[in-house]
């Protein structure tokens, strides 16, 4: 309690902690976003061998190694060379910089996206916490903020938002208004909010494919919404859908006209669900005094 008295009487060291912190979290999430797409197939895999396989036929997929793999074991490994990465290797942004962006070992070049990932959980723990001070409310942003980045990653890598963290966000985010007595909403307006959240792209889901004959989104978008209603209430919804739409469509057309994008080929959009639900959840009130206002 000392520490949390201190911490909310400093809001620069405050702050300063928030980006050290959400720094060591953006490394970890970076695990996460490589290894959790691959723990689901291997996990689907299974489970079709179980169904489809005879008695005699529930081993391995050949070249599939039945070594324990998950967010802990094995440790980090350099994908060229197998050099297992050490603990000074694997600093935040330090080690990046250091190494010049590449092993140590055998000189493959490190994507940036690693940092970048570590970078943005910094920074969007910091605006958090300088917003919502040193409090639960803060606490309960973050932890949504970092399921929203590794949910933004991963479908982008997969176009895929697993159910094992946007459900479990989902009654977070009821929790959280609960255990908060309305920490972001009242409870009844995340209830609301979880279901016309689901149902809003629902909807849209079905009018697009009855009209077009072809699906334009996936369910975990439509899960993904969800769960911000839960978190912010149904208010925050029409913000969040239309801020995400907006992105969308200025991404795609600017993919579309400048890289000769294939329109065949879908764009993930939770992404751009993660990137409003977030702006949302810190100044959604905001937006809508400025959305309602302009319309009148």
């Amino acid at each position: 309690m000392m520490l949390i008295e201190y911490l909310q009487s400093q809001p620069a060291l405050a702050s300063g902690v928030a980006l050290v912190f959400g720094l060591l979290v953006g490394s970890f999430l970076n695990v996460v976003i490589y290894r959790l797409p691959v723990m689901l197939e291997r996990d689907w895999r299974a489970q079709a061998r179980e169904v489809l396989a005879s008695d005699a036929d529930t081993g391995p997929v050949r070249g599939e190694s039945d070594a324990p793999f998950n967010l802990i074991v094995p440790r980090s490994r350099c994908p060229s060379c197998g050099h297992a990465i050490r603990a000074h290797e694997n600093i935040p942004i330090v080690s990046y910089a250091l190494q010049r962006g590449r092993c140590r070992a055998c000189g493959w070049r490190i994507p940036l996206r690693y940092p970048a990932v570590e970078l943005l959980s910094g920074v969007l723990s910091l605006i958090a916490v300088a917003h919502f001070g040193v409090t639960f409310t803060a606490c309960a942003a973050l932890g949504l903020t970092y399921a929203l980045v590794a949910l933004a990653f991963i479908d982008l890598d997969t176009q895929y938002l697993p159910d094992c963290i946007t459900l479990p966000l989902l009654w977070a985010g009821l929790a959280v208004n609960l255990a908060g007595t309305g920490t972001f909403a009242s409870l009844r307006d995340a209830v609301v909010g979880a279901i016309a959240g689901y149902l809003s792209l629902w909807s849209i889901y079905w009018l697009f494919k009855l009209i077009a004959r072809k699906e334009g989104m996936g369910y975990g978008d439509f899960k993904l919404m969800a769960a911000l209603g839960a978190w912010m209430g149904w208010s925050m919804l029409p913000a969040t859908v239309l801020l995400s739409s907006l992105a969308g469509a200025v991404v795609g057309v600017t993919l579309i006209v400048v890289r000769g994008h294939d329109r065949q080929v879908p764009i993930p959009f939770g992404p751009f669900i993660a990137a409003a639900g977030w702006t949302c959840l810190l100044w959604g009130e905001a937006l809508n005094r400025v959305y309602l206002g302009a319309a009148g």
